[in-house]
């Protein structure tokens, strides 16, 4: 297994982390409860961030940018949902 590979299996763990801690947060019914999972995804957060920005910085993570008018059609589109 390279370091791409290695970088790309971690990144989808602590997403996957995440995921779990966000529900966690959701469905928590008392505030320590809430609180200890808020922490814990905040720093699972902090750590997804930062795989991916080393694996952007090595070119592994390319990412593109969107038309204006691409993001305005989107933004349109939910806004007359919102309306309904």
């Amino acid at each position: 297994m390279n370091d791409r590979d290695l970088m790309q299996d971690m990144l989808l763990l602590e997403k996957g982390a995440c995921d779990l801690y966000m529900h966690g947060t959701i469905e928590s019914a008392g505030s320590g409860i809430h609180q200890t999972f808020r922490s814990a995804l905040n720093s699972s957060l902090a750590m997804q961030d930062d795989i991916y920005q080393k694996m952007q910085q090595k070119g592994w993570y390319p990412t593109e940018q969107v038309e204006q008018t691409k993001i305005d059609t989107v933004k349109t589109k939910f806004e007359n949902a919102q309306m309904q």
